[in-house]
């Protein structure tokens, strides 16, 4: 081989060399703006998740399937709007009715989840087996609060009323921190035949088994104790709080198992 010969190959090596790495960091970006654009699409489930039996209950545009506790004909003039693809609660303007969202249908065994974000030191909640009559004035009277609570606000320190933790009867079994204003955070909880588990950012927050004894006395002990209908449904509507602190939901889906 002449030493020209030689050169050209040198030469000829670098250059597709070069052209492969161009490809690779082209391959990298164009795969990373694929994830990031994948990233952004909420309120859509996945051909999976549509064969595994999961159906939206926010379709990112409208409250169609919700409506606003014991006042349906007020829904549009609650403080419950739909804001860039998010169920928004705006919760500070007091010439907005006053009221928890809830579900126009009851669910008895299924796994819920949903992405959440509270207003600094902000403090809500999500209930299960809500019943929906005349007779109950609040979403609370009847049922199972799932806690909502932005790190800030003074609960965080109480045992009993911890994100995740069945509020006012049982403590977060795992600990775990939810994320601070601005960053969502994922709730899952799942129901099925009376047995209940709570998870936040993937990690168990509380089990219980409503039927149960236990649970009955822990019932029995609590400031729910002269509440009669208080937590004795395994079945009943899903519902989102109204208390005082602006609040945000996305990608709400459900499971009936």
């Amino acid at each position: 081989m002449t030493r020209i010969s030689f050169c050209a190959s040198i030469v000829f090596v670098l250059i597709v060399t070069s052209c492969k790495t161009e490809k690779k960091k082209d391959f990298e970006i164009s795969r990373s703006k694929e994830i990031a654009a994948k990233n952004k699409i909420h309120n859509k489930l996945l051909d999976i998740e549509k064969e595994q039996g999961w159906s939206l209950l926010f379709n990112g545009e409208t409250l169609d399937g919700w409506h606003l506790f014991n006042k349906p004909d007020s829904t549009q003039f609650s403080a419950w709007e739909v804001r860039e693809g998010m169920i928004f609660c705006n919760a500070t303007d007091e010439s907005k009715v006053f009221g928890d969202l809830v579900t126009d249908k009851a669910y008895e065994n299924y796994e819920l989840q949903f992405d959440w974000q509270m207003a600094l030191r902000g403090n809500g909640g999500a209930f299960i087996n809500v019943q929906e009559t005349p007779e109950y004035k609040a979403t609370y009277n009847t049922g199972v609060e799932y806690q909502l609570l932005e790190p800030e606000h003074m609960d965080t320190k109480t045992p009993l009323k911890r994100p995740g933790s069945i509020w006012g009867l049982s403590p977060q079994l795992n600990t775990v921190e939810a994320n601070p204003v601005g960053q969502w955070n994922t709730t899952r909880i799942i129901q099925q035949d009376g047995k209940i588990q709570f998870y936040l950012n993937g990690i168990l927050t509380a089990e219980e088994e409503i039927n149960s004894a236990t649970w009955k006395n822990k019932v029995a002990n609590s400031k729910f104790k002269d509440v009669p209908g208080f937590a004795k449904a395994t079945q009943g509507k899903i519902a989102f709080q109204n208390w005082y602190f602006e609040s945000w939901f996305r990608n709400v889906k459900i499971r009936e198992l």
